[in-house]
């Protein structure tokens, strides 16, 4: 049975404060939550794609378990760090594939989810993540919401939390920052098929 999110914030909090109890009976809570996200992400991925979900999970975690400083605000902030994890993780392993020495190869994911439209296409991580800096150079908090939403699976709600801004905000960023992403993104596949 899951946890309330009141009762993995008290978690996380404990955890925060060194108590090793917590994180005994945190871990199975989170090891659950970050493989649900996981699990989401490498769906999109091409059928080859050689990350596996507890791969992902365990790297994820352990850099999330590193972070000694950290006081964990609650579900939405600990899953918002968990989704910068993942980001890099992804990119990095899509940076590994797409060097020639290593074949190449692009890793693709669908947009779809994270533009709620109906265009199946696929996208290039590395190209998502590209964008998504140069997103964050004029406009962090954008840059964000994306992260927050589209890699870590944050609600409205929870993303509004973490960002300390109203839900109408999250939602306005999130619809402009898609628009932009597509725009970004159109652009750089059009000038790569030139080439």
């Amino acid at each position: 049975m899951a946890a309330s999110p009141k009762n993995l914030t008290q978690l996380l909090r404990a955890w925060s404060e060194g108590d090793q109890a917590a994180l005994d009976e945190l871990m199975p809570l989170i090891y659950q939550e970050l493989k649900r996200i996981a699990a989401h992400y490498l769906r999109r991925e091409r059928l080859a794609h050689t990350l596996q979900t507890t791969a992902l999970v365990n790297e994820a975690y352990l850099k999330l378990a590193a972070c000694d400083e950290t006081e964990w605000n609650g579900r939405a902030h600990f899953f918002g760090a968990a989704a910068q994890a993942m980001r890099r993780i992804l990119v990095d392993h899509a940076r590994k594939r797409n060097n020639l020495k290593h074949g190449g190869e692009v890793l693709k994911v669908s947009l779809a989810a994270a533009t709620e439209q109906s265009d199946e296409g696929a996208l290039d991580l590395v190209a998502l993540d590209d964008a998504l800096q140069d997103l964050a150079k004029f406009d962090p908090r954008k840059s964000r919401v994306v992260e927050l939403r589209y890699f870590g699976g944050l609600s409205v709600a929870e993303a509004a939390f973490v960002l300390g801004v109203s839900e109408i905000t999250v939602m306005r960023d999130w619809n402009n920052a898609r628009a932009w992403l597509l725009r970004a993104l159109s652009q750089h596949e059009h000038s790569t098929t030139k080439q």
